[in-house]
């Protein structure tokens, strides 16, 4: 089993930046996909961005690309997202996700997920 939490959500005004943390307990020796989903009020959930074990392959939807960035430090089981020129259409619940594929976080479909938490940018 998996447990996340995420930090570093907030207000900021648009064109302003955030950083994101999601911190990772592993249960099992598994080297897991981790990325960033997000829903906003009355939406699906969205794919941001994800990231594998090994930090050479990164996936980012066509909205964030030049924008996010995902990195990983997995000496501190911890995920991030650097958030740069945030625009109003931005803000939303930002969920961490793990998998053992990248192509499920991708899907929306991780097997572990962490509690979200809320972004908000002002126009």
């Amino acid at each position: 089993q998996v447990q996340l939490v995420e930090s570093g959500g907030g207000l900021v005004q648009a064109g302003g930046s955030l950083r994101l943390s999601c911190a990772a307990s592993r249960g099992t020796f598994s080297r897991y996909a981790m990325g960033w989903i997000r829903q906003a009020p009355g939406k699906e959930r969205e794919f941001v961005a994800v990231i594998t074990w090994s930090g050479v392959n990164t996936y980012y939807a066509d909205s964030v690309k030049g924008r996010f960035t995902i990195s990983r430090d997995n000496a501190k089981n911890t995920v991030y997202l650097q958030m740069n020129s945030l625009k109003p259409e931005d803000t939303a619940v930002y969920y961490c996700a793990a998998d053992l594929l990248s192509s499920v976080v991708r899907n929306t479909r991780s097997a572990y997920w962490g509690q979200g938490t809320q972004v908000t940018v002002s126009s």
